[in-house]
């Protein structure tokens, strides 16, 4: 029994140094790979090397990859995670492949799949029954052409952050509003009816058994809090106009700066407008003969956009997300554009107390009924190295760290997991989740690389009051003439109040010459 129990203690402080070795190396630079290995030399197995560029990873990678050994009990290879500096990530992974100091998996933006498949550094997984763990978007987002390259692990996308406790505010301030005028109502008829008019008889309906006026019937306090909850999910806006809406009809308290306000510089806060409307690559994002860049509905949309900018006064050279959020949290907005972080930061201030409101997470507005929404998301994956000698353990591995540790991410690291099925700590997650199911990826194509950096700045324009029609076609014509290789000239949309204009000019211009000819009869 004692030599068990000695065993035991051996075999976990083996564990704890494996575990305290790894967190050491994984801050050491990639020159220094081998190295590392030799460092675990003592241990004869097979290194599984992970790569990865995002500090905040090290300790869940590393955990995951201690507890995957632990679970396996398999005594021929060893999980090693390395982290390696983000610039020229893909071209470090490409040399060392060359080298024969291949990572087996590493950890990608899916928007960079293409290239990496099309250099052998990415391969179809194999574990394919593994992938009903993971949304419709996550998959879309690791496939190309039909080949699903890679593990959904973990997603960004944008929603729409609002104040809680305002909305509660104006809600119990709406109710018992109504409830005043009905008990005036009532009172009129009462009235009207031949009921009490002086003294003793009105003073008996307004107060209690001691005599004393019941304050209580005026207090927001005393409202059914079922009640107030239905009339908050009332007020928040689903579409664009619901929120002019509720600008247009809202007492702010003293404190507020601005009904909505988001960062209008960031094409990552903004595609939502046009998410629906325009289609780059498809719902994968990799097909070259599927962009629709220039189209009435996208147009609508953009000209919807360039209208909130004289509603909501926003300087694009001013406005950043940092101070925008910093702004929510004092209390100056009731809306703005979050990205997953902000619920963390929330979460924390919350804590220590520098953050004194309720907030909640919706999906981002429609333009209208008929036109709705979608955010940009950007799903980070898990490849295959194509070089990987390795491939079976690593796709059992990639799996692992997804799916099956998924539920440790979030308090680990602050990343949201791309798998279903995960129990958050915080509710306000799964709005994002919900937001991310219908969200668009981020496209992968070689071709349309620079269009985020075309189309931010086409926002930039639009929004300072240049016409939404031209700049899209300006910016479909040069995304197209990258993808067809020759100078492509999209036709012009004529909208439809310049169709009217334009009959209207041409009966203008018949009246005009029939005057000329005198024959304005005819």
């Amino acid at each position: 029994m004692k030599m068990k129990k000695r065993l035991t203690a051996v075999a976990v402080i083996l564990l704890a140094m494996i575990y305290i070795i790894v967190l050491a190396l994984i801050q050491s630079p990639v020159a220094d790979q081998s190295a590392m290995i030799q460092n675990l030399g003592g241990f004869s197995k097979e290194t599984i090397l992970v790569w990865y560029s995002d500090e905040v990873l090290a300790d869940y990678i590393s955990s995951a990859a201690v507890a995957f050994n632990e679970e396996e009990g398999n005594q021929h290879y060893r999980i090693l995670p390395v982290l390696v500096p983000g610039l020229e990530y893909l071209e470090a992974i490409n040399r060392a492949s060359v080298a024969g100091e291949e990572p087996d998996l590493y950890i990608i933006g899916h928007d960079s799949l293409e290239k990496a498949y099309l250099s052998g550094l990415a391969t179809e997984i194999t574990l394919a029954e593994g992938l009903t763990a993971y949304p419709a978007v996550g998959l879309n987002a690791v496939t190309y052409h039909d080949k699903v390259l890679g593990y959904p692990f973990y997603f960004e996308t944008s929603a729409l952050l609002y104040n809680k406790t305002y909305l509660r505010q104006m809600a119990e301030a709406q109710i018992q509003a109504e409830l005043d005028e009905a008990a005036a109502l009532a009172a009129q008829e009462e009235l009207a009816e031949g009921g009490p008019t002086t003294g003793d008889e009105a003073g008996e309906d307004s107060t209690g058994e001691g005599g004393e006026a019941d304050e209580t019937q005026n207090d927001p306090a005393i409202l059914d809090p079922a009640v107030v909850e239905e009339r908050i999910n009332q007020l928040l806006p689903r579409t664009l106009a619901d929120m002019k809406s509720v600008a247009d009809n809202y007492d702010a308290p003293e404190q507020v700066e601005a009904v909505f306000k988001w960062d209008v510089s960031d094409i990552f806060y903004n595609y939502f407008f046009v998410g629906n409307t325009m289609v780059v690559g498809g719902e994968a994002g990799d097909d070259t003969s599927n962009v629709d860049i220039y189209n009435p509905e996208a147009i609508n949309s953009m000209k919807m956009y360039q209208n909130l900018s004289q509603f909501f006064a926003i300087d694009t050279n001013e406005v950043r997300y940092s101070d925008v959020i910093a702004e929510f949290m004092a209390g100056k907005l009731v809306f703005t554009v979050a990205t997953t972080d902000v619920v963390a930061t929330l979460e924390q201030a919350t804590a220590e107390g520098s953050f004194n409101y309720e907030y909640g997470i919706i999906r981002t507005p429609d333009i209208d009924e008929h036109t709705p929404t979608r955010s940009l998301s950007m799903t980070s994956c898990v490849v295959i190295n194509g070089y990987s000698e390795h491939q079976e353990v690593a796709n059992r591995f990639a799996l692992y760290l997804t799916r099956q540790q998924a539920g440790d991410l979030y308090a680990r690291s602050g990343k949201v997991a791309a798998a279903t099925g995960i129990n958050f700590e915080y509710d306000n997650l799964n709005r994002f989740t919900e937001e991310y199911a219908r969200s668009i990826p981020l496209p992968k194509m070689i071709e349309t690389s620079n269009f985020w950096v075309q189309l931010e700045a086409a926002f930039a324009r639009i929004w300072d009051g240049a016409n939404a029609n031209s700049e899209l076609k300006e910016l479909s014509e040069q995304i197209m003439t990258q993808i067809v290789g020759e100078p492509f000239t999209e036709e012009l949309i004529i909208e439809e109040t310049e169709v009217e204009q334009v009959e209207y000019l041409d009966e203008d211009a018949l009246r005009q010459e029939a005057l000329e000819t005198g024959n304005e009869e005819e």
